[in-house]
């Protein structure tokens, strides 16, 4: 296989971060989970990641630069940063979306304002991360590896 393009490298760290994230999330709450029919949707969902996540980590063999060394982030501080980045992300993405579907100019003034307010929030998380060492947005090879290392404990939890 061909060397991954840096974009497309990007995009598939994005992907591993978002659903090892989810995946962790889902197997700590499976146990509080009663509904019968609802714990078999959880488990569904659990299989349905790690089985993407177990995909998309083969394709990492093909991004240059190689990996960068060990990096190995908390479970916890840095397991809660990535959840309310990744919901930050999820609401600058929605509210996007959002304005262009849009027709009534007051409704669309108020999500533009609110989107604003989403690029602020997701600021201050992505900054919280960067200070921490949590989020080495300018090395892609410790990135990759906080993805990976993310992903892998996700799986064997």
């Amino acid at each position: 296989m061909r060397t991954l393009a840096w974009h497309e490298t990007l995009e598939l760290g994005e992907l591993i971060a978002s659903q090892a994230h989810c995946l962790a999330k889902f197997k700590m709450v499976l146990p509080q989970i009663q509904d019968p029919e609802l714990r078999s949707l959880y488990e569904f969902s659990i299989g349905a990641l790690q089985g993407n996540l177990q995909e998309l980590l083969g394709f990492l063999s093909s991004v240059e630069p190689a990996r960068g060394g060990d990096m190995m982030p908390s479970i916890t501080d840095s397991f809660y940063a990535g959840d309310l980045l990744g919901a930050a992300k999820t609401a600058v993405r929605n509210y996007a979306i959002a304005i262009t579907e849009t027709a009534t100019p007051e409704l669309r003034e108020i999500f533009l304002k609110q989107l604003n307010a989403a690029v602020r929030w997701h600021e201050k998380v992505f900054t919280y991360m960067a200070q921490r060492g949590l989020y080495p947005a300018y090395d892609l090879g410790k990135l990759l590896q906080v993805d990976v290392t993310l992903a892998q404990n996700a799986i064997n939890m």
